[in-house]
Parts: C-alpha cells; sequence; structure tokens
C-alpha cells in the first residue's frame, strides 16, 4: 500500500508508486508544465518510470521525503508533486520546495494548499530548519504561491545561465 503523507480538503499528498507512471508522464510531458524547467521533460512512460524508481523511491528511503504525488479527491487522479528534496546543484545546497501541477489545476489554489501540507507536514516529521524555494524569474505565478506560502524573498541567483528568484522559509 502507498504510505500517504498527509491530505487537505481536496487533496491526498502521497508517495509515488510503479502504477503512477503515466500520470507523472502527462504531467511531465506537458510544455505548459515544464516551460521553466524544460530538462525535466519526459519522452515515455519508461522515463517516468524511471524517476519514480531511481529518484522518488530511492530518496523515500535514504531522506524519508521526496516529491510526492498530489492526487486529487474528487477523481483519485495523480495531477502533479509537491514536496521537497535536498537539491546538489552548485548555486543550491538545501532542501528544496517543489510542485508542479497539471495546467487544468492552475488557478483553484491547490499548489498552495499542497505547499501548506507539505510544509506541515515538515515542521512535524522532518528535521528542516529552513526550505529554499528558487523560481525562474520569469515564473511569476510560482513566485506567487511561494509567497503565499510565506516564504520571503532574499537574492537572485544563477542555475547554469537561468536567473531565479530565491525565497526562504524559516522553519
Amino acid at each position: 500500500m502507498t504510505k500517504i503523507i498527509t491530505e487537505t480538503p481536496r487533496l491526498i499528498i502521497r508517495e509515488f508508486c510503479l502504477s503512477d507512471a503515466a500520470d507523472v508522464f502527462e504531467f511531465n510531458s506537458n510544455a505548459d508544465v515544464i516551460r521553466f524547467v524544460p530538462d525535466d521533460q519526459m519522452r515515455s512512460i519508461e522515463d517516468a518510470e524511471q524517476v519514480i524508481k531511481d529518484i522518488w523511491l530511492t530518496e523515500y528511503k535514504s531522506n524519508g521525503y521526496a516529491r510526492w504525488a498530489v492526487e486529487y479527491k474528487a477523481t483519485g487522479k495523480v495531477i502533479g508533486f509537491c514536496g521537497f528534496k535536498f537539491e546538489t546543484h552548485p548555486a543550491v545546497q538545501a532542501n528544496d520546495i517543489g510542485y508542479r501541477l497539471l495546467p487544468e489545476y492552475w488557478g483553484k489554489g491547490l499548489a498552495t494548499e499542497a505547499g501548506k501540507a507539505c510544509i506541515d507536514y515538515a515542521k512535524h516529521h522532518l528535521q528542516f530548519k529552513e526550505v529554499l524555494g528558487d523560481v525562474d524569474v520569469q515564473n511569476t505565478g510560482s513566485s506567487i504561491v511561494l509567497q503565499k506560502l510565506g516564504f520571503e524573498f532574499q537574492t537572485q541567483v544563477n542555475h547554469d545561465g537561468v536567473l531565479h528568484n530565491r525565497y526562504l522559509l524559516t522553519l
């Protein structure tokens, strides 16, 4: 059985499992969803299976957390992810929050709802002192979500030639 991390009125936040591969492929191959992270685009369900197995399931075991599936309760469909990872990019050496939802779920407060639930979980179950959120400067929607979650702008950083706004939340 898949481990449920937390729930909100509209969402179940849970660990991914291999049977989620088609949904993971759907949101990670959508041009609008990955517009600001084009290197994350998936080209096949096998790519999705590999990310689930080699990254998320591995990080659940080694860290106790990773990106989690965001399941829409009304339909039971995985509509994206939200959660944390320890970012090892040279520009970032910290726990980072990330979220990604299918476009038809944008503008409904779901990213904020999922983010709040994940942050609350981190406050009670993880040993984080702070969480970073790095957002492409052009991704204003994601910056708004971080601000709604209580993150404060810190600085701008260069991620491989792409300027990002860095936000910080102290837990």
